[in-house]
């Protein structure tokens, strides 16, 4: 007994318990070290024991699109393990095309994507797989290539580019500062409610008013987007807490707004079909509510508030995006800006003369004849003479290559499979094609690819098309983004009346970085001056 009674106070005196507690530590240390040597000659992301490659992720997480680059550029395929999965980042066409294309079926959005985005986007086309994404994709497909809807985007696009071009040569007479990220924000939040509702809520009105709608939708937009990298945000959602019980406030407003415009609509349809006018209008609510009411559609109330909100979400932010990088490309390259200037002025009296209209004689500096001429050489740009503008269409596209809209795109992975650069990938996992490293690579664009060269799209003066599977920006596959010609259009009718009408300089050490969130805005807008120009 005494013995025993010796050993027990030996082992848990100090010196004993100091001991252990060196020893785990000498164990904890020798993992770790082992662990690293074994990657000595490892190319990628540097990895820890348990926590993967998070820390080295996390340290760059401001700047992780090029943090990507760097990698993909001498990897081509990048694997990160992390504590509870593992992302597989790729940039090369054919690994690609694998996932989009061939293996389409493997790769979905996903349960965990799904979660994220539900109390938004509900069950609308860019939230869900399977059946019920191929009945929407079939639906919206046909009215996409409607042409009442196309002529109704046309107006409304021009009308608002308009409303912009007014705000910018008012502040060009007072020599005022503008922030141009947020007057394309609130350019295409104003125009898709137009094309998506058929209702103005007129947030780019001249003293640039708030909106109950418009603060909501952005608030949710926000914070939905933050739930990717915010560990306990389901907590909070269960208790109401912190960010989770400001969307809760957001989405009231945003459901509350939402299904008041389809009652009314509602009765607006019944109302005209009671009367026998062919006043129903052509957005996109009033066409879903049309279809709702075929027995097997399955469409309620509900289905019409998630099938606009998904294309408000996906029309607003991402052309606005691209919009204001376009403008900062063409204003820090001034050999493009008297390309496209020329050819908008080329344009304008080619096509002037073909439909024998006499333009407005204007000076600059006079602001009535100023706005009468942009008004004048907007309507010579329709759904048709847009096509004509082909460097235009050069400049958008380059600046999608180097500055997509969504530089990030994840999906699941439901099976085992190999990539065809022999990448294993397991169910559970991720894999991202990164369109924002994409456009950066040499073994896709060649030497110059991290140039602004809107020229590599021409040929012979007229724009060629590259894979889309090269070429990310409107994703590729079956689910190759539907409103793509509508984004063009939209873009190249608000960038024509731009750079016809005005010169654009950054405000000085005003600082362009991009925000780390799923659209590829800048962090701190984009201060300009702005100048009219004959």
């Amino acid at each position: 007994m005494e013995e025993k009674r010796n050993v027990s106070l030996v082992s848990s005196s100090p010196d004993g318990y100091n001991m252990g507690i060196f020893m785990i530590s000498c164990m904890v240390l020798s993992w770790i070290f082992i662990h690293r040597w074994s990657q000595r000659n490892h190319k990628g992301p540097k990895t820890w024991p348990l926590v993967g490659a998070a820390i080295e992720q996390l340290m760059n997480y401001d700047r992780m699109h090029d943090w990507l680059v760097n990698y993909l550029s001498q990897l081509r395929t990048v694997v990160v393990p992390m504590p509870f999965t593992t992302y597989t980042y790729i940039a090369h066409p054919a690994n690609v095309e694998h996932v989009l294309k061939t293996n389409f079926a493997n790769y979905p959005k996903g349960e965990t994507y799904h979660s994220y985005m539900e109390v938004l986007l509900g069950d609308g086309i860019f939230n869900v797989d399977g059946e019920l994404w191929r009945k929407q994709r079939k639906t919206a497909s046909f009215e996409f290539a409607s042409k009442n809807l196309k002529d109704f985007s046309t107006r409304v696009f021009r009308e608002y580019g308009l409303k912009l071009c007014s705000i910018l040569s008012q502040a060009s007479c007072q020599n005022q500062e503008v922030d141009m990220q947020e007057l394309l924000m609130r350019m295409t939040l104003d125009s898709i409610c137009r094309v998506g509702f058929g209702v103005e809520i007129g947030t780019l009105a001249a003293n640039l008013p708030e909106n109950s709608f418009a603060q909501a939708f952005d608030t949710a937009n926000i914070i939905v987007t933050l739930r990717f990298i915010d560990p306990l945000w389901k907590i909070k959602r269960f208790l109401n807490l912190g960010s989770e019980a400001l969307l809760d406030k957001s989405i009231k407003i945003i459901d509350d707004f939402t299904y008041s415009v389809i009652k009314r609509r509602k009765a607006e349809v019944e109302e005209a079909r009671k009367n026998r006018t062919n006043k129903i209008k052509h957005d996109i609510l009033t066409r879903f509510i049309e279809l709702s009411e075929d027995p097997d559609s399955n469409l309620t109330d509900k289905s019409l508030r998630d099938v606009v909100l998904n294309f408000v979400i996906a029309g607003r932010d991402t052309t606005a995006t691209t919009l204001t990088w376009a403008i900062y490309m063409v204003m820090t390259h001034s050999n493009v800006a008297e390309k496209l200037y020329s050819e908008l002025k080329k344009f304008e009296d080619d096509q002037a003369e073909e439909e024998k209209v006499s333009l407005v004689q204007y000076d600059s500096e006079n602001l009535e004849s100023f706005n009468q001429r942009a008004t004048q050489f907007a309507g010579l740009l329709k759904y048709d003479s847009l096509g004509r503008l082909y460097y235009l269409h050069a400049v958008i596209t380059e600046t999608l290559r180097l500055y997509p809209a969504v530089p990030q795109d994840p999906k699941g992975i439901l099976e085992d499979d190999v990539l065809p650069d022999g990448t294993k990938v397991k169910a559970g996992g991720m894999v991202t094609y990164v369109p924002y490293s994409m456009g950066r690579m040499e073994y896709n664009w060649g030497p110059d690819a991290a140039s602004f060269k809107p020229e590599r799209w021409l040929k012979d003066g007229i724009f060629q098309n590259a894979s889309p599977f090269k070429f990310t920006a409107f994703q590729a596959g079956p689910r190759i983004c539907l409103g793509k010609d509508s984004a063009y259009l939209q873009m190249k009718m608000a960038l024509a009346i731009l750079c016809r009408f005005f010169r654009f300089s950054l405000i000085p050490d005003h600082p362009v970085q991009y925000r780390m969130m799923t659209i590829l805005s800048m962090e701190h807008g984009l201060k300009l001056q702005v100048e009219r120009r004959s």
